[in-house]
C-alpha cells in the first residue's frame, strides 16, 4: 500500500487558498514567510502483516510419477491446493534436472527430472526449493550444468546448488506483505566417496554443505542482515528414524544461535518431531512427499504450516497426510487426530518444546 504524504507547507498553503488556518502553524496564514521549525514527515516504514507458511518433505518424480508431468498443473495432485493457500511454501527437489549424463558412481539409487519439474511446482503453489541433497547431483558435473542451467532458464528460486560456494550458499530473499524473507538450503548428508565433487567451494560448483559448520553459521548471519524471518531448509538425519542424531540438535543449536528463525528439514524418509527451540521453529524430519516409492511408515507424511510476523512464530500446525500413488493425501477426522497424536509423542526424545515459551 502506498502511503500519500504532504507536507506541512503545502496543508498550509491549500488550507489559505481556502481562506482557513490550519491551526497548528499560523505563520504561513497571516504572511509570515519565516521557515517552520518543524521538521518535514519522513517516510513511514512498510507495515507488516502476518503471513503463513508452508513446508512440504522430499520430492522426485521416479517410476510412474514422471508421467505427471505431462500436465503440470495437476502434477502434485490435491496437496497443491494446502500449498497455495500459503504466502510463501517450499519443498526438497530430491533430484537432478537432467535428461542426459552418466549416473553417479557407487550409487543404488539415482534420479533425475526433466526441467518441466519447475512448472509443475509452480502450479502446485511452490516458492522455492532446495536442492542440497544427496540426490541433487546424481548425474555428476554434467548434471549439475543442466539443472544449473535450467534453473537459471526457469528462473525459480532454487537453494543450496550453485556455479560456486558464494552462489550455492547465497540466501534467496523475497519480501511478502511487509516481511523481508532470507531463506537458505543445505545438506548434511553425502556420500562419503562423493564429498570432494559435489561440495561447492570457491572454485567450482556443487552443492551447499552443511557439514562445513563455519561456513554454514557464517550463511545465515550474512542472511540475517537486512531480513525479519531467516529460513534455513536442511537435508539431515538417519534414514527411517524417527528420532533426530545429536548432530542435528547441534546444527539446529549453532544455526539459531546464529540467527535462523526457523530450521527445517527432511531425508529420514519419515517424520521427524517439531518444536520449538530458544523460541525458534525447528522440524528435523518432514518426510516424504511426492515419491513414488512411498510405503508403510514412509507413506507418512504432512505439512508444516507456520504462521509468521517478522520474527514471531504465531503459530504452528502439523497437517498428517498419507502418501497414496505417490502423492501426499491429507488425513481427516480420526485417522488425522491418531496421526497428530503420534507425531506429536516424536518430540519426547528432543529437546524441543510444543510452545516457544517452553
Amino acid at each position: 500500500m502506498r502511503t500519500k504524504m504532504m507536507s506541512a507547507a503545502v496543508v498550509a498553503l491549500a488550507l489559505a487558498a481556502a481562506g482557513c488556518s490550519s491551526g497548528e502553524d499560523k505563520s504561513e496564514a497571516s504572511g509570515d514567510t519565516r521557515p517552520s521549525s518543524r521538521a518535514e514527515p519522513t517516510a513511514t516504514k512498510p507495515v507488516k502483516e502476518p503471513i503463513t507458511l508452508a513446508f512440504g518433505g522430499d520430492v522426485h518424480f521416479e517410476d510412474y510419477l514422471r508421467a505427471r508431468l505431462a500436465s503440470p498443473k495437476t502434477a502434485l495432485g490435491p496437496i497443491a491446493a494446502t500449498l497455495r493457500k500459503a504466502d510463501f511454501a517450499m519443498i526438497n527437489l530430491e533430484t537432478a534436472i537432467t535428461e542426459a549424463g552418466t549416473p553417479a558412481p557407487g550409487k543404488q539409487f539415482t534420479f533425475r527430472v526433466a526441467p518441466t519439474v519447475f512448472k509443475a511446482l509452480r502450479g502446485a503453489g511452490v516458492d522455492a526449493v532446495s536442492m542440497a541433497n544427496n540426490h541433487g547431483m546424481d548425474y555428476m558435473e554434467s548434471g549439475l550444468a543442466d539443472s544449473l542451467k535450467a534453473i537459471k532458464k526457469s528462473k525459480f528460486p532454487t537453494l543450496g546448488i550453485g556455479k560456486d560456494a558464494d552462489e550455492a550458499y547465497a540466501a534467496y530473499r523475497t519480501e511478502i506483505k511487509g516481511n523481508k524473507l532470507a531463506v537458505l538450503g543445505a545438506t548434511q548428508v553425502l556420500d562419503d566417496h562423493l564429498i570432494p565433487a559435489w561440495t561447492a567451494t570457491d572454485a567450482k560448483g556443487g552443492l551447499a554443505s552443511a557439514k562445513e559448520v563455519d561456513r554454514m553459521v557464517q550463511a545465515v548471519k550474512t542472511a540475517r542482515k537486512g531480513a525479519d524471518l531467516v529460513i534455513v531448509y536442511l537435508h539431515w538425519g538417519q534414514e527411517l528414524a524417527t528420532c533426530p542424531l545429536p548432530r542435528q540438535e547441534e546444527l539446529a543449536d549453532q544455526l539459531v544461535d546464529a540467527g535462523a528463525d526457523v530450521v527445517v528439514g527432511g531425508h529420514a524418509h519419515v517424520p521427524q518431531a517439531g518444536g520449538y527451540l530458544k523460541g525458534k521453529y525447528i522440524h528435523y524430519g518432514l518426510g516424504n512427499f511426492v515419491f513414488s516409492s512411498a510405503n508403510g511408515q514412509t507413506a507418512n507424511s504432512g505439512v508444516l504450516v507456520l504462521r509468521t510476523k517478522g520474527r514471531k512464530i504465531l503459530k504452528s500446525t502439523w497437517k498428517p497426510a498419507r502418501i497414496s500413488s505417490g502423492l501426499p493425501i491429507l488425513l481427516k477426522g480420526d485417522a488425522a487426530k491418531a496421526e497428530h497424536a503420534r507425531w506429536t509423542g516424536l518430540r519426547s526424545c528432543t529437546s524441543l518444546t510444543a510452545t516457544p515459551n517452553g
